[in-house]
């Protein structure tokens, strides 16, 4: 089929055609950013915290009255809970990953302590944190029984050694050397490393959009000693909702003057975590379903005028020979040229609005994977829009050529 007849008719008809393809523009370039926007968050969502997810809980405890010396009461707690049968480990912390408010320390680069590096989040943890946690320690060892200290709630120390992420290990020391070598605490002291963990994300840092310091997460021989903390246990396989049950009572064995919630698998914390996250999702997907429909409305709604005023001629063709899948090409190739350079426009928008976002919201770019993506998608969704007016006009018969005259 010749394309000049074609683009005559739409010069004739370029004020409809010019709207078209601006509103296909627009789609476009709003779905492909939605597109990548909704990847990242899904991505973000699916990132490992670095536990045994499946095989945690924890449950926040808080005596009535404060006892007078708090460590005795924890140690006894974490007898009791390390005694239940089908519990594997369980430890005291400060704060746990994705809920919460982290300890967090900025790291320096040098022996001066003063060239800011990166903000890292601090956990505190005894030698059952590797067990109780599920870590996955990839160098070096863990802490031993002899170097576990006590720390209190807004109490500032820096220990002889600690355990860090891999992420940490490979920023600071990207030869790949990090083990044993010392770990410098911004305007404070220093710490040697000792083990690397492959990952950990810090606490209360699911909606953190961005956020380029996520896994930097370092581990502090310390006992957290305060009335009111966390209990993390983790369970064998299968064992975790009757061990939630048996936990509280066990620890009102102990005492009844204690408040126990927060009774919860990781699960349940991830999945609260990331509501906001998911909200985001529902929301872009929502909003692109709903400018690909207005779109597809607007196609056939133009389409179907266009069949409405050529009535006369496309008569004509079919008079004059055209056959019903010619009338149906001629439709198809008008869309495909107006959807076509709509699309070229659209990515354009698309890529620059793109960038404009990640300046301003600190999302990660767009590629052009999506940019083309999205336009594939319009183009069929074009092409299907208007399938059922260019049926309808192939379907006029040849006599209507003759009304009129």
């Amino acid at each position: 089929m010749e394309l000049l007849p074609i683009l005559r008719t739409l010069g004739r008809n370029k004020v409809g055609a010019a709207l078209i393809a601006l509103q296909i523009a627009v789609t476009l370039a709003i779905i492909s950013n939605s597109l990548s926007m909704i990847q990242q968050r899904v991505r973000w969502m699916d990132r490992p915290t670095g536990i045994d997810e499946a095989n945690i809980f924890s449950l926040s405890n808080t005596w009535s009255a404060d006892p007078p010396d708090p460590k005795a009461p924890i140690e006894a707690d974490l007898a009791a809970l390390r005694s239940l049968p089908g519990v594997i480990d369980a430890e005291a912390t400060n704060n746990t990953p994705l809920q919460g408010y982290e300890w967090h320390w900025p790291l320096a680069k040098g022996s001066d302590h003063q060239q800011f590096t990166a903000w890292t989040a601090i956990y505190t943890v005894d030698e059952h944190g590797l067990a109780a946690y599920g870590l996955n320690l990839v160098a070096g060892r863990w802490f031993t029984a002899s170097e576990i200290g006590e720390i209190h709630l807004r109490e500032v120390k820096f220990p002889a050694a600690v355990v860090v992420t891999q992420t940490v290990a490979n920023a600071l020391f990207p030869q790949g050397n990090a083990l044993g070598q010392m770990l410098y605490f911004q305007h404070a002291g220093s710490s040697r490393i000792v083990g690397i963990v492959r990952t950990m994300q810090r606490p209360g840092d699911a909606e953190g959009w961005g956020n380029p310091w996520r896994e930097y997460c370092v581990f502090t021989p310390f006992l957290y000693v305060n009335n009111g903390l966390t209990y993390v246990v983790r369970t064998a396989p299968g064992q975790q909702r009757a061990i939630m049950r048996a936990a509280p009572a066990k620890l009102r064995e102990i005492t009844h003057e204690r408040i126990i919630q927060d009774v919860e698998p990781f699960s349940e914390i991830r999945f609260r975590a990331h509501r906001g996250n998911r909200s985001t999702v529902m929301m872009l997907g929502a909003l692109s379903t709903l400018l690909l429909a207005i779109t597809a409305f607007g196609v056939i709604g133009l389409t179907m005028y266009w069949v409405g005023q050529r009535r006369r001629q496309i008569g004509m063709r079919r008079a004059l020979g055209a056959r019903r899948v010619d009338i149906l090409r001629y439709f198809h190739t008008e869309n495909l040229l107006i959807a076509g350079t709509g699309c070229l426009l659209g990515v354009a928008m698309g890529l620059g609005g793109n960038t404009w976002l990640a300046q301003r919201l600190e999302i990660a770019r767009m590629t052009l994977l999506y940019a083309c993506s999205g336009a594939l998608i319009v183009l069929v969704l074009c092409q299907l829009a208007v399938l059922w007016p260019a049926l309808r006009a192939a379907s006029v018969p040849p006599a209507i050529a003759t009304r009129g005259l």
